[in-house]
């Protein structure tokens, strides 16, 4: 998603190593390179990218610049977009479709294809991309889809936060039942993306009043957030973004060693 002011599910420079490589979680290969801003949509690809053990570049993109709108970028997403991930298949982009294709092409983080539960993963998935991910777009970026009438923008954020509240109480739930795909030992893609965007609703915008938002409401999303914390994976993404201690549970706004979130 497009993001400035402050939230982190944003878009991406024009991918080219002038614009700095991250010496941090990162090794070179020719399979994956990342295009990446600290703490943006790209987190999500990073910590699937380092759960299944598969070395990445990392290209830094230099957001106060505004590189997304580089011919080099569009050229990989005509969008402008966090994240493009660069596979041998070609660039990929949008954070489901690359989690996605990263599960299938490695058989890991997601029910196979033939699985009984590959069918509840895969809506479950498309919801916190469709109807999550674009809700918090709206959230923060109201003035994008309504004007810029203050008055017409709380509207549109209270008629939100409520939605938001149905759409994690609908996913606490589902993740109360345990299955395979959400909140087991071994984490799925969409553990990681759920987990993001959790971070994500309790600091942003920076200047809100983001008290709407408990996530001790749900208890099963808890769980999981806890639970990635105590992941190599998420060790990596936090020194190499700036995420503190605890960036699911009890986030701070990101200090990263290079580049901005915003």
């Amino acid at each position: 998603m497009y993001h400035k002011g402050g939230f982190p599910i944003g878009n991406a420079g024009n991918g080219h190593p002038g614009n700095g490589i991250a010496t941090y979680s990162c090794a070179m290969t020719q399979d994956y390179r990342l295009h990446y801003a600290p703490d943006n949509a790209s987190l999500v690809i990073r910590l699937a990218l380092e759960e299944l053990g598969q070395p990445y570049e990392c290209v830094l993109v230099d957001r106060r610049a505004e590189t997304q709108n580089s011919a080099g970028y569009r050229a990989l997403n005509p969008n402008g977009l966090i994240p493009v991930l660069e596979t041998p298949d070609g660039p990929v982009f949008e954070t489901a479709a690359i989690l996605l294709w990263l599960a299938d092409r490695h058989g890991a983080m997601a029910p196979a294809t033939d699985s009984p539960d590959r069918a509840a993963f895969l809506k479950w998935l498309f919801f916190a991309s469709n109807t999550l991910h674009a809700d918090l777009r709206m959230l923060f970026y109201p003035d994008k889809y309504i004007g810029d009438a203050k008055a017409d923008q709380d509207q549109l954020q209270t008629v939100l936060r409520q939605r938001l509240h149905q759409h994690l109480a609908n996913l606490d739930q589902a993740a109360a039942q345990r299955p395979g795909w959400l909140g087991a030992p071994q984490p799925s893609v969409l553990d990681c993306y759920l987990a993001c965007q959790i971070r994500w609703m309790a600091l942003y915008p920076a200047q809100a009043d983001k008290s709407w938002f408990t996530l001790t409401r749900y208890p099963s999303l808890l769980r999981i957030c806890a639970g990635l914390e105590n992941r190599p994976a998420v060790a990596k993404a936090q020194e190499a973004e700036g995420l503190g201690a605890t960036p699911f549970t009890s986030p701070a706004f990101a200090n990263p060693p290079e580049g901005s979130a915003t």
